[in-house]
């Protein structure tokens, strides 16, 4: 994969995860996090799985 495209990735991410984080605050359970930034990365056309083995 080239930087260009891990980078462009890498920016939907952050985004992804900066949304979450001001839509739901502290506080909640790890699960609520993973699932709000699970559709939030969905939504924003990338494929998600959780919790692989590596």
């Amino acid at each position: 994969m080239e930087a260009s495209e891990l980078n462009r990735i890498g920016r939907i991410i952050l985004d992804a995860a900066i949304t979450v984080h001001k839509a739901l605050g502290p506080g909640l359970l790890e699960r609520a996090y993973v699932r709000a930034l699970e559709v939030a990365l969905n939504l924003r056309g990338l494929k998600t799985r959780r919790e692989v083995m590596v």
